[in-house]
């Protein structure tokens, strides 16, 4: 998949997607990167940690979050793209619900439109992929469902019939999304077949609730757990794993490669 000017081979590789919350109350991050300009940074760095995908998000998304209305969203999210874009070649991702942000967002440079809404996904909003041409990640936002890559693949058939190429479509499992902690779990043992559906899987583990439940810790020191979840991805076969913490995440992905990759 082409995305930008960078061509991706999900089938082979694992990237790494660096998360941007330009918000006041994300769980984990909420607050740090408010100004355009600390956003900007924080997203400079991530790509020079290794990143390959910057995923902007001005709505926290988090279990009893607030909605923010369109117009904040968009002052939140907009000005970082359009300063981002300046300084970079690399794909943005806009992590948003509304159509109309999504489209202001691919004007402003975005490459790929993130919608946590994916079984719910309005009209609009697959206007907007379609019309752009943009990659549309769509999430499984609801509770686990047996023959769940079958879901998945029910999911994405939506924005196929809508006119989205097949190939432009990037299906999220909905890790935290309207599912308990066991189901999580569930999810991440049976990526192995996720994966074997026929389109790129991406997965968002980092610093979650259920990662913080098993562990018994806070957000800010769930890397650890976080890391086995991008380890298990990987031999898996996900395309993309989204986390805070880059640095961390890439080295053990090429960690990882270099002993899988040894054996060849």
């Amino acid at each position: 998949m082409r995305i930008r000017n960078t061509d991706f081979d999900f089938a082979k590789t694992t990237y790494v997607m660096g998360i941007l919350n330009v918000t006041p109350d994300s769980f984990s991050d909420g607050g740090l990167h408010n100004s355009t300009e600390d956003a900007v940074r924080h997203a400079l760095e991530m790509e020079a940690e290794g990143a390959a995908i910057i995923d902007i998000g001005g709505e926290s998304t988090r279990p009893g979050y607030t909605g923010v209305s369109e117009d904040e969203e968009l002052s939140r999210v907009i000005p970082v793209i359009k300063a981002l874009r300046n300084e970079t070649d690399i794909p943005i991702s806009v992590d948003t619900t509304k159509a109309a942000v999504a489209d202001a967002a691919v004007a402003a440079g975005a490459d790929i439109i993130n919608t946590v809404s994916g079984l719910s996904i309005s009209t609009g909003m697959l206007s907007v992929a379609k019309e752009s041409g943009s990659v549309l990640v769509m999430t499984y936002e609801n509770s686990y469902v047996n023959q769940f890559g079958e879901a998945l693949i029910g999911m994405a058939e939506t924005a196929v019939e809508a006119g989205i190429s097949a190939d432009r479509i990037i299906v999220d499992p909905g890790i935290g999304f309207g599912k308990t902690r066991d189901e999580n779990l569930r999810i991440v043992n049976e990526l192995p077949l996720i994966t074997q559906i026929g389109y790129p899987v991406l997965l968002g583990c980092s610093r979650k609730s259920f990662i913080r439940d098993v562990l018994g810790v806070e957000a800010k020191d769930a890397l650890d757990g976080t890391l086995v979840t991008t380890v298990l991805a990987a031999l898996a076969g996900v395309g993309i794993v989204r986390v805070h913490d880059v640095k961390e995440n890439v080295r053990v992905v090429k960690m990882l490669s270099a002993v899988v990759n040894s054996a060849v």
